[in-house]
């Protein structure tokens, strides 16, 4: 009885944080295109210099809005039920690097703010790695005994694989935008060389690669204890009600 009424407090946490990211990603699209057509975009403001990147917020808090309807869609076409804890942590991760990082800007004026995404986004990927594995042994047309260092070898490459995808987006939208996400200029504009112009980039991967090994421990130990709160748990009619 308790379990049930703890699982209803948290599908009722992780309804209001949707609801509330999902408000916070419209609000900024609706207010930057009227923004953008009837008013001048400062320069001013911490971390915006251009259009280029007010059109990248836009693009991102659309993506945002698409993604984080990503579980639902699991949830429905491929049966992966994903537990509460871990998709509170995917809506506030999503709040924290769209909203808070690119809107308010926290990328720019929070010391860290992007390593601490990279290793939070790491942690949580390699968590999910897990439980694909986990959804996957379950389906009955699959006859196959995985061990658990090949489980834990998959969980880390796969975490490690979204965040190399990630960059490959930072540098495509830097080349179409003239952006700087991949931070190979500095502010005034002067271009990095060598080394240095590699060093955010390879200090992001540096980040996923160690946020990936930490969930494969963590995993790993919570697969070996048959913990609950790194198995798809989540009912598919508790992610399709929010």
């Amino acid at each position: 009885m308790l379990q049930s009424t703890n699982d209803k407090k948290k599908k009722k946490l992780n309804r209001f944080l949707y609801v509330s990211v999902v408000i916070s990603f419209l609000v900024p699209v609706v207010f930057l295109i009227a923004r953008m057509i009837f008013g001048d975009v400062p320069s001013n403001e911490a971390g915006y210099h251009s259009d280029a990147d007010y059109i990248l917020m836009i693009i991102q808090c659309l993506l945002g809005l698409i993604v984080i309807n990503l579980p639902t869609f699991l949830a429905r076409k491929l049966r992966f039920e994903l537990p509460m804890a871990l998709y509170g942590m995917y809506i506030i991760f999503l709040y924290c690097a769209i909203f808070l990082g690119e809107v308010r800007s926290f990328y720019y004026v929070i010391p860290f703010w992007d390593s601490i995404l990279h290793a939070f986004s790491s942690l949580m990927l390699g968590f999910f790695g897990f439980m694909a594995i986990t959804v996957l042994l379950r389906d009955e047309h699959i006859v196959m005994s995985l061990s658990p260092i090949f489980t834990a070898v998959f969980a880390f490459c796969f975490a490690l694989s979204i965040g190399t995808i990630w960059e490959i987006y930072e540098y495509v939208f830097d080349g179409i935008l003239g952006l700087n996400m991949q931070k190979f200029m500095t502010v005034d504009g002067t271009l990095l060389i060598g080394h240095a112009a590699l060093a955010d980039t390879m200090k992001d991967i540096i980040i996923d690669a160690i946020g990936a090994l930490t969930a494969t421990v963590i995993g790993s130990i919570a697969n070996k204890y048959d913990r609950r709160w790194i198995k798809p748990t989540l009912k598919q009619s508790d992610i399709t009600s929010i």
